[in-house]
């Protein structure tokens, strides 16, 4: 009896134990290292590789003072709004407003840290390189600290066990205040997890997949100029912008057979593709769930966008990736301060009242959720 008493109050520190490191990693999960909280930034920021869709970040440290970093950091628009000089010079350079960031000062301050003392000789010897389709297990819970993974995996094992005795087997009966912790405790961070996955469900911001032909848009939009509809020629008529094919490639490349950076052997890929009378199977980076509408006619005919208001500097981009996160609250946003064409005839007879406001001097114009940009049924119907 003594030394089953004894196996048991080891058993109840050991769990205790656990239960210490369990809590310590909850408490850490919100806090993202510096490096992980820089691969949100480099979908627009490089640091000394020049300019992406916003400004290279290298010696911004020296630049600007620290508090003044903070605080554009964490809501850029919130001073352009408030007239901030430098914030609103920044935006008129950049034109596309950086997303607000909920870091706090700290996880900011440790941010201009590593930016200060970034280095890509050490970051390519330690790191490899990434994946443009990772594995389950290098890929999920990625916005959970390395430390606490191990921890969420071996809790769901203590959580099955705590329950399985306090149902069944009651061996440790004086520990069932630490088993109602660890139940209660893994259920918090399942919960939390759970959440974060929903809310990444269907978002691919940074998504940068390999491509059957190494096609440069830096090389093609960059520096030789060619409008972005020659080659998506669906986006002013069409829902979908359309992905051209190998015989558009040819319209130029009959001529031209030798590539600026990679010679003739992504070029020679083209003609293979039309010699054996196959599609070349180019990758989608930009993917909406399949419950959103969207069309680019809309937003390219009607609404006058450019296109770098939502694919970013493609000019600038050897393959492509995906810089704004296409979220809902993302597309709102836009909408609650993107203006319409009131002249348009299409209004001419519709919106009396904004008409008349606007003759009025009342309005100076109208956005798009005013006329129904922010109605549900615009874009899940």
């Amino acid at each position: 009896m003594q030394t089953k008493l004894a196996y048991a109050q080891k058993i109840n520190r050991l769990l205790a134990l656990f239960l210490l490191l369990f809590i310590y990693n909850i408490s850490s999960v919100a806090q993202k290292s510096p490096e992980e909280n820089f691969k949100t930034c480099s979908a627009c920021h490089t640091i000394g590789k020049g300019r992406l869709v916003g400004p290279d970040l290298k010696g911004i440290t020296e630049k600007f003072e620290e508090e003044w970093l903070i605080k554009f950091i964490q809501s850029s628009q919130t001073m352009v709004k408030n007239g901030d000089e430098r914030a609103v010079k920044i935006f008129e350079e950049y034109k596309i407003p950086m997303p607000d960031n909920n870091l706090s000062e700290d996880e900011v301050r440790a941010l201009l840290e590593y930016i200060k003392n970034y280095d890509p000789n050490a970051v390519a010897q330690t790191k490899p390189a990434v994946k443009a389709n990772p594995n389950f297990l290098e890929n999920n819970f990625s916005y959970l600290p390395k430390n606490t993974k191990g921890i969420f995996y071996i809790s769901i094992v203590l959580l099955l066990l705590s329950i399985f005795d306090l149902a069944v087997t009651k061996f440790l009966k004086k520990a069932v205040a630490i088993h109602i912790m660890i139940i209660g405790s893994t259920v918090f961070l399942i919960s939390m997890v759970v959440y974060q996955e929903a809310v990444n469900l269907g978002r691919y911001q940074g998504y940068e997949p390999d491509q059957p032909i190494a096609f440069s848009h830096k090389v093609h939009a960059g520096e030789n100029k060619i409008d972005c509809q020659y080659c998506h020629s669906g986006a002013m008529e069409s829902k979908r912008s359309g992905i051209p094919s190998a015989n558009v490639c040819l319209n130029c490349h009959t001529v031209i057979k030798s590539g600026t950076n990679t010679g003739t052997k992504e070029i020679a890929k083209i003609y293979k593709a039309i010699d054996e009378g196959k599609a070349i199977e180019w990758v989608k980076v930009h993917n909406l769930p399949d419950h959103v509408y969207f069309s680019h006619a809309q937003h390219v005919n009607a609404g006058k966008m450019d296109c770098t208001e939502c694919h970013g500097d493609v000019a600038n981009m050897g393959r492509i990736q995906q810089v704004n996160d296409l979220s809902m609250g993302w597309c709102l946003d836009c909408h609650r301060k993107k203006q319409v064409d009131f002249d348009n005839k299409y209004y001419s007879n519709q919106f009396k009242k904004y008409h008349e406001e606007i003759a009025n001097g009342h309005r100076k114009g109208v956005t798009v959720a005013e006329i129904g940009g922010q109605d549900c049924a615009k874009c899940h119907y």
